[in-house]
């Protein structure tokens, strides 16, 4: 009888996984820029030169694929996501407990990281020269030195905004993190794709948003509707970055 009830119980359990599993599906897309691809400006480097000018650094806000006109490094995901999906966090944090940020040649590597808050952050520095990492959002604020070859472990918490990174040391040096309370997040690849899985089936909204720039989604703050279909991908195709938004806001 006791084996009976645990065989049922265990069934049960994975039945009901299983209806989770079938009642999520993908939004993928592609972020391209609406024109000739820009040339990024180089940066001016002002101290550390040997170090810091060995190779030349450019301004990584708005990076173009030359090929596909893909726009890399910009977030993409859900305001408010409609249900949730304790299992795509699980997986997530386990299979990556920890995302890096390493301060490489003067720069920081990635520019735009996406996390959970269930994640730990590593800012790592792979310079012989001394860092410091210094961000502001509003729940998150921190400013500390990193040494040469050393690194600093961190916890964030869920974030509201993109959240500017520095290195004060070095003014050029710049970047962004996002923090999620959900796993319903992606950056954009070199080609300026993106896929978001495991998204509760319905209708969500979704926002495509840079740091340097802004919403590029429209909707503003809610996002843009989409439409998820259980066990379907949901490609909404190519957005595109309208040059006069590719602006630096002030």
């Amino acid at each position: 009888m006791m084996l009976a009830r645990s065989l049922g119980t265990a069934l049960a359990l994975l039945a009901g996984m299983a209806a989770a599993a079938d009642n999520t599906g993908t939004i993928k897309g592609r972020l391209v820029f609406g024109g000739d691809p820009p040339k990024p400006d180089v940066l001016k480097i002002t101290k550390d030169e040997a170090v810091c000018a060995a190779n030349p650094l450019y301004d990584r806000a708005l990076v173009v694929d030359p090929k596909t006109k893909g726009v890399k490094g910009i977030f993409v995901y859900l305001p408010k996501p409609v249900g949730t999906n304790p299992d795509a966090v699980k997986t997530l944090v386990e299979n990556a407990p920890k995302v890096e940020i390493d301060q490489k040649g003067c720069e920081f590597l990635p520019y735009s990281t996406a996390m959970h808050k269930d994640q730990a952050i590593v800012f790592k520095s792979s310079d012989p020269v001394g860092h410091n990492v210094h961000y502001t959002g509003f729940q998150n604020s921190k400013n500390f030195a990193v040494a040469p070859n050393g690194e600093v472990k961190e916890k964030m918490v869920k974030d509201s905004v993109p959240i500017p990174l520095n290195c004060d040391i070095h003014p050029w040096m710049k970047g962004w993190i996002m923090v999620f309370d959900h796993p319903f997040f992606a950056v954009t690849g070199e080609d300026g794709s993106f896929e978001i899985t495991g998204v509760p089936a319905g209708e969500q909204f979704f926002i495509i948003r840079s740091g340097d720039f802004g919403y590029l989604t429209t909707g503003g703050g809610k996002g843009q509707p989409v439409k998820v279909e259980a066990g379907k991908t949901t490609d909404v195709g190519d957005v595109v970055l309208a040059p006069d938004k590719a602006k630096k806001k002030k």
